[in-house]
């Protein structure tokens, strides 16, 4: 159940939640310029494990993650990744050492890898200042989630954010490692006979060198109102607030309500039974956002009249010159956007979770279907794998992006590898660090965005050269009266 330390009240609740996007695009560095404005600065928590390993082998430009181990507090399995990855010299051109696969039970080197990503990333967005820093997880991603929240904590995060899912069970994880307990979630295991689990133990994994942890507060991303009072009405798995995202927002959505009906340029068509009856979800009395297409100064003042205590906003922060995009891909986002040419569209087949995915059209990336189709079809990162259990009780994985024939022969069914992408290679060339392969392919971007594009058009208009994190933040609070933000906002408005 909530405890009174760790529970947000509406009246100390950041307006503004930079989302968490994509891998790494909700960088450290966009977090922590969000948080020193006192609003909450985000991180993703996908796949920081091979971000870390990946940045550690590009030389570590800046030595910002080298910085941020040094106050691991194990620095023995600090020195074992450092060793294991890092190359002073970067690359030179040679494809990325692979990192080892989460798996139901991961080896020592995965539960390592994981807890290091992502303390760095928490460690470096709270570096210097004290305001708030999330993390976002995906359900999705259930087998990386013990191990992340671990390293998370660590780091002394402030906020959890997880959708894609039901996330039941992250309050309990969450106590559960503030105690120094071995915590866990359960594993969906496709035609599973018994309950598999992926832990962590916090004594184990680090002994004496277990710090105290603190359980952050937890905010559930919801799609509806159903959903959000299922998780209230019992203690045990109650967030501390919610986020509310609607079919718009970027990355992966929940699919509509009842049977799947495509327009006609095959994009999910949602109608009122996908709309959450917010003053359902008011009367639960915890915080609420509200997530897609709120992304401007008057999409932030509806949200609090409905009763909301304020928006996650993406896109805006995404395009934003703070943010973990690779700069080129960036330019070729903005640069298309000022042309008016930017189109964001809801694929439905997209991502292998099954989830819609939003993808973002740009030249010479995955969502043109000559580069999609050019691709070789593998799988190396597998973040989106399914588990599933072999006759003899043993699991295997399979992803419906990897080879067709690898995929059928792990008993997956064909039409489920029909315009599926590899989202996770995709996701790590949008912030630079895609793979290049012995054969001199290199990976190409996968970019998504929110489909509601005002905000980024209005704030473009008023700075053609690109803007900031910071004059985002501005901008969207910029109708409001000071008087109904934040305390930590109040006085960042008062010291301009």
């Amino acid at each position: 159940m909530s405890s009174p330390e760790a529970a947000t009240s509406r009246a100390d609740a950041p307006t503004i939640i930079q989302g968490g996007m994509g891998v790494a695009v909700s960088s450290w560095g966009l977090a922590r310029v969000v948080a020193r404005t006192g609003q909450l600065g985000v991180v993703s928590g996908t796949a920081l494990d091979a971000v870390l390993a990946r940045s550690l082998q590009d030389g570590d430009p800046g030595g910002h993650r080298r910085r941020a181990l040094e106050h691991f507090p194990d620095q023995d399995m600090a020195a074992r990744a450092i060793e294991r990855y890092y190359r002073p010299d970067g690359r030179g051109g040679r494809p990325y050492r692979p990192n080892p696969t989460l798996t139901v039970t991961p080896s020592v080197a995965a539960v390592e890898l994981s807890i290091l990503g992502n303390f760095v990333e928490v460690w470096l967005a709270k570096e210097g200042h004290d305001g708030l820093i999330g993390i976002n997880f995906l359900e999705k991603i259930q087998m990386g989630t013990p191990t992340s929240a671990l390293g998370a904590m660590i780091a002394g995060v402030d906020r959890v954010l997880m959708g894609a899912g039901i996330p039941r069970e992250i309050p309990r994880l969450l106590r559960d490692l503030e105690a120094g307990r071995e915590g866990g979630v359960t594993i969906d295991v496709v035609g599973a006979s018994r309950r598999h689990v992926s832990t962590v133990d916090p004594v184990a994994t680090l002994g004496a060198a277990l710090p105290t942890l603190r359980r952050p507060s937890f905010y559930a991303i919801v799609s509806l109102h159903s959903l959000a009072t299922y998780l209230y009405r019992d203690p045990d798995i109650r967030p501390d607030g919610f986020v509310v995202e609607g079919p718009p927002a970027g990355g992966h959505s929940a699919p509509p309500r009842g049977r799947l009906t495509l327009d006609d340029r095959g994009e999910p068509i949602y109608g009122p039974r996908d709309a959450a009856d917010l003053a359902a979800i008011d009367k639960l009395g915890l915080p609420f956002w509200l997530a897609g297409a709120h992304g401007t100064p008057e999409g932030v003042a509806a949200a609090l009249e409905t009763g909301a205590a304020g928006v996650q906003a993406g896109t805006v922060f995404a395009l934003s010159e703070d943010s973990g995009l690779d700069p080129r891909v960036r330019e070729r986002l903005v640069d298309a956007l000022r042309r008016d040419a930017l189109v964001v569209r809801n694929d439905p087949r997209a991502s292998p979770t099954g989830f819609p995915f939003k993808i973002a059209n740009v030249p010479d990336t995955m969502a043109e279907r000559d580069t999609y189709e050019a691709r070789p079809r593998l799988c190396d990162l597998s973040y989106l794998r399914t588990p599933y259990e072999r006759p003899d009780g043993s699991l295997g994985y399979r992803c419906a992006s990897e080879p067709v024939d690898a995929y059928l022969k792990k008993g997956g069914a064909i039409e489920e590898t029909v315009g599926r992408m590899c989202l996770c290679n995709g996701l790590m060339a949008n912030i630079g660090i895609g793979q290049e392969r012995k054969d001199g392919y290199v990976e190409a971007p996968a970019v998504t965005l929110g489909q509601d594009l005002e905000g980024a058009h209005r704030l473009l208009e008023a700075h053609p050269g690109g803007w900031s994190a910071v004059e985002a933040v501005e901008w969207l609070t910029s109708r409001l009266d000071p008087a109904v933000l934040s305390r930590a906002e109040a006085v960042t408005v008062a010291a301009r």
